[in-house]
C-alpha cells in the first residue's frame, strides 16, 4: 500500500487504476479510504497473506550489501561516463558517501545518501572542473540499476534483491534560495533520522533473542540452552504478547523462522529481529567524508577534562605546571618471600587431599 501526505496533513492512500479488483484471498488491492496521520491502519498491508514477508525480510539483511555494491558500481560508471579507466579516474577523484537509513511505516528500511566528488586528497581538495554534479546525476541512476544481491539458495524460492524505481536525486548548494537542498536541510534530515528507528514502523527497541545462545536455541550441537530452554527468546519473552503491530509482529516471526534455517544463519536475523532484520546502523560514511568519529571523541573527552580541571581550580593541561611522568621499572616477577609459604602450604593441602581420595577409591575398588 502507497500512502502519500496531502497540504492538509492528513494522509490518503493512493488510487490504483481498477477500484474494484480483488486479490487472491478477496480483499481489496487498495485503499480508498482517508487516514488521519496517527491511524493504525497506515503501513499495514491489505492483504497480509499476499504479502511477500520472507522477501521483506531478505532485502532488510541484503540491503546494506546491495548499498556496498552501489558503491564499488557508481565509481565503475563514474570513470565511464568520463571516460578514464578506474584507476586513472581514482587519481584525479574521490567519491565520498554518506547515508542514513529511514523506516517506512510498513517496516522496510530506504536510505538517503549525500555522494560527494572531492579532489584525491579528500574534502579539502576540490575536484577537476569536469566532475560536477551533472556527471554525478548521470552515473548514479545507472549504478543503481545494474546491481543486485541474490538470497540463499533455499527450498523456499531465491529473491533477486535490487534498488526501487523511486529515486530521487537533487544537488545540495549552499545557497538556500537556489533550486535543490540546501546544506542546512541535510543537516535536519540526518538529525531527523537519528532520533527515528524501528519503532516508528510498530516494533520494539530492544533485542529479543536469548543473549546466552545469541537466539540459536542451543549452545553446542548437542547441549540445549538452559537459559531459554531451546526456544532462543529471552526469558519470559513470547512473540505472540509483543506490543507490536500485526505487521511487525508476522515480520518478526518471519524472522524467528528463517533465522532457524541453516541457510540463512550467516544472516543472523533472530538477533535481529527487533530490527525486522536490518543490521545496519543508521548512519554511516565512508572513510574520508569527513572528521572520524574516534576524532570527534578525542576532542569532546580533552573538553571536559578541561571543563574539570577549571572546576577544581587545577592547571590547564599543557602548562609548564603540569608534570606527567612516562618512567617504568621492572618491580621482578612471581612470589613474595611471604606469599611463597603461603602458596606451598596451599600445594601440600591439595596434594594430601588427591592422595586420601585415590586411596579411598582403592579402598572401595578391594572392597
Amino acid at each position: 500500500m502507497h500512502t502519500r501526505r496531502e497540504n492538509n496533513g492528513k494522509v490518503r492512500a493512493c488510487r490504483p487504476c481498477n477500484r474494484d479488483k480483488l486479490c487472491q484471498h478477496g480483499r481489496p488491492v487498495g485503499c480508498h479510504v482517508r487516514h488521519e496521520p496517527g491511524d493504525e491502519r497506515l503501513g499495514q498491508p491489505n492483504c497480509p497473506d499476499c504479502y511477500d514477508y520472507p522477501g521483506a525480510v531478505l532485502w532488510q539483511a541484503h540491503v546494506g550489501a546491495l548499498w556496498h555494491r552501489f558503491t564499488l558500481e557508481v565509481r565503475r560508471t563514474l570513470a565511464s561516463e568520463a571516460g578514464l579507466s578506474r584507476t586513472a579516474f581514482a587519481k584525479q577523484v574521490r567519491v565520498s558517501f554518506s547515508k542514513v537509513a529511514e523506516y517506512q511505516r510498513r517496516g522496510l528500511v530506504h536510505f538517503h545518501a549525500v555522494v560527494r566528488l572531492d579532489g584525491p586528497g579528500g574534502g579539502s581538495e576540490p575536484p577537476p572542473d569536469w566532475a560536477d554534479h551533472h556527471l554525478l546525476t548521470n552515473a548514479i541512476p545507472q549504478a543503481t540499476r545494474r546491481v543486485k544481491v541474490v538470497s540463499p539458495t533455499s527450498d523456499l524460492g531465491r529473491w533477486d534483491l535490487v534498488w526501487g524505481d523511486q529515486l530521487d536525486i537533487r544537488p545540495i548548494l549552499l545557497d538556500e534560495s537556489a533550486e535543490g537542498l540546501s546544506e542546512r536541510a541535510v543537516a535536519g534530515y540526518i538529525a531527523k533520522y537519528a532520533t527515528k528507528g524501528a519503532e516508528a514502523s510498530g516494533t520494539v527497541d530492544h533485542r529479543l533473542s536469548c543473549p546466552a545462545c545469541k537466539g540459536r536455541g542451543r549452545l553446542s550441537l548437542t547441549a540445549s540452552c538452559g537459559r531459554c530452554h531451546g526456544t532462543g527468546l529471552k526469558p519470559g519473552l513470547h512473540l505472540d504478547a509483543l506490543p507490536v503491530t500485526e505487521h511487525a509482529r508476522r515480520m518478526i516471526r518471519t524472522c524467528w523462522d528463517l533465522g532457524a534455517r541453516r541457510e540463512f544463519t550467516a544472516l543472523r536475523l533472530r538477533p535481529w529481529a527487533h530490527m525486522l532484520g536490518f543490521r545496519g546502523h543508521f548512519s554511516s560514511k565512508s572513510r574520508h567524508y569527513s572528521t572520524t568519529l574516534g576524532d570527534l571523541r578525542g576532542v569532546r573527552a580533552v573538553h571536559r577534562a578541561t571543563e574539570a580541571r577549571q572546576r577544581h581550580g587545577l592547571p590547564a593541561l599543557g602548562d609548564e605546571t603540569t608534570l606527567v611522568l612516562g618512567h617504568w621499572r621492572f618491580a621482578g616477577s612471581g612470589y613474595t618471600p611471604g606469599e611463597a609459604i603461603l602458596a606451598e602450604d596451599v600445594r601440600r593441602r591439595v596434594s594430601l587431599a588427591r592422595t586420601i581420595a585415590a586411596e579411598r577409591e582403592e579402598g572401595s575398588i578391594d572392597g
